[in-house]
């Protein structure tokens, strides 16, 4: 196939000529996305924010994201939730976390209505808040005490130790009893400031007050993929398989379209080629019957699409001097005066109809009959009175094997292939008086039908 199948005016030919089946075949995948929606229920999502106070570095956030989907999280979600037949590993996959700007966490939540979809959202949120307190005090057990818990207590117990012990010294003015009382408020100092130093220093202290940003919205819609998107979707895949299929197709065509190709396949010379009206109810649609027959009128199918379309042509005048020109080499080359065959082959009605004119146009010699032989097991008469064969046939519509069967077919039944006829469509401009009309009326075809003889 020529690089033709990759032009835009390709896929403009594949609209125009096949719309019809790329409609149906759109309906037919929107059908299919609209019996995916039902296969598959709609689901619905929304999310709960969880504020991280404090400074936090990119690495800590996603470490606290994934802390937010671990499965500890979402198994004690699943727990608190009681939803019957769903356990913390189905919920796994409905549950999503993302880092937001702000040193915000979007915990998202997804589930087979919108009410469940906000409370696995508000639920996951608050067990990802009171984990990670958890993890920031040094413990996963909650009634285990924190090591600077325990410290500010022992600090504490320190402080009444020494009022106790500034309670009890000489309450009197003597330099001992000032210089004790002294030495134990320098003490008492040093250990706050100390425990502010630590606390300002701990970061768990300063990013262990996540808050729950107010619960999850209430989903209003559908999440993605909707019946909507699924139901265009479905057309719109469909569409596109039709128009590659098209091209696939055109691609993977072997038949001959070219003069020196067909010649080639034929071994034969070319001797011209003709120009035959457009007749779009005839020459190009098989006049099939039966329902499939009908289907595919319907559709569209029943014709080529990848044919360009016929060019505009001159006159009848112009269109009979091309068969006249072919009819008088015809006459020059053959050694003597002798009847050829001129075959076409079944189902060609292109070439049918342009053997059929250089039958008329040859009517003053009777040169020429006509013989139609199948593609597929191809018979030509026996020598007789015939001697030689003139094929004639349209570009574009079989490949090199099918027309080397036609040439074994005229070998075996001893007739030389003296020359080629290619025949194309064109359209037929409005008729005008261009001289004087042929008084004499056409003859009819000499043979019509497939021959008889012969061997394949």
């Amino acid at each position: 196939m020529s690089d033709d199948t990759i032009r835009l005016v390709t896929i403009g030919r594949i609209f125009r000529r096949r719309w019809r089946l790329l409609a149906v075949l759109a309906v037919v995948g929107a059908l299919v996305g609209y019996g995916a929606s039902v296969v598959f229920p709609p689901q619905y999502t929304t999310s709960a924010s969880v504020l991280l106070p404090g400074q936090w570095e990119e690495r800590e956030l996603l470490t606290q994201v994934d802390i937010a989907t671990s499965s500890t999280v979402v198994d004690r979600a699943a727990a608190a939730l009681h939803w019957s037949g769903v356990s913390g590993t189905e919920l796994r996959d409905r549950v999503s976390a993302k880092a937001a700007d702000g040193n915000i966490i979007k915990i998202s939540g997804t589930a087979d209505t919108p009410e469940r979809a906000q409370q696995l959202s508000d639920q996951v949120a608050q067990q990802f808040v009171r984990f990670a307190a958890r993890i920031a005090g040094g413990s996963t057990d909650p009634g285990a005490a924190t090591g600077p818990g325990a410290l500010r207590q022992k600090v504490e117990e320190t402080n009444r130790r020494i009022t106790d012990l500034a309670n009890a010294a000489d309450p009197g003015q003597s330099v001992e009893s000032v210089e004790a009382r002294t030495a134990l408020e320098k003490l008492r100092t040093s250990l706050e400031e100390a425990m502010t130093k630590l606390d300002e220093a701990d970061p768990a202290t300063n990013k262990a007050g996540m808050v729950v940003m107010g619960p999850a919205a209430r989903p209003t819609g559908e999440a993605p993929p909707t019946r909507m998107q699924l139901i265009i979707a479905g057309a719109v895949l469909f569409f596109l398989l039709a128009v590659i299929g098209h091209l696939a197709a055109a691609r993977m065509n072997r038949r001959l379209r070219t003069e020196p190709e067909i010649a080639a396949a034929l071994g034969s010379a070319l001797l011209g080629t003709v120009d035959v009206p457009d007749e779009r109810r005839g020459a190009h649609r098989p006049q099939g019957r039966g329902p499939l027959a009908w289907t595919r009128r319907l559709l569209g199918v029943d014709t080529r699409w990848d044919v360009p379309a016929p060019q505009r042509s001159g006159d009848e005048a112009g269109r009979r001097i091309r068969y006249r020109r072919i009819c008088t080499r015809l006459r020059d080359q053959l050694p003597a005066p002798r009847r050829l065959l001129a075959v076409v082959p079944d189902g060609d009605e292109i070439a049918r109809r342009a053997a059929g004119q250089l039958v008329a146009e040859a009517r003053s010699d009777p040169l020429l009959r006509v013989v139609e032989v199948s593609v597929d097991r191809p018979i030509v008469p026996d020598r007789d009175t015939e001697s030689g064969a003139l094929v004639v046939l349209s570009a574009g519509r079989w490949t090199a094997e099918e027309l080397a069967g036609i040439a074994e077919a005229c070998a075996d039944g001893r007739h030389e292939v003296v020359g080629i006829v290619v025949a194309g469509t064109v359209r037929a401009r409005p008729k005008r008086s261009a001289g004087p009309p042929s008084d004499e009326p056409t003859p009819a075809l000499a043979v019509r039908g497939h021959a008889t003889g012969g061997s394949v």
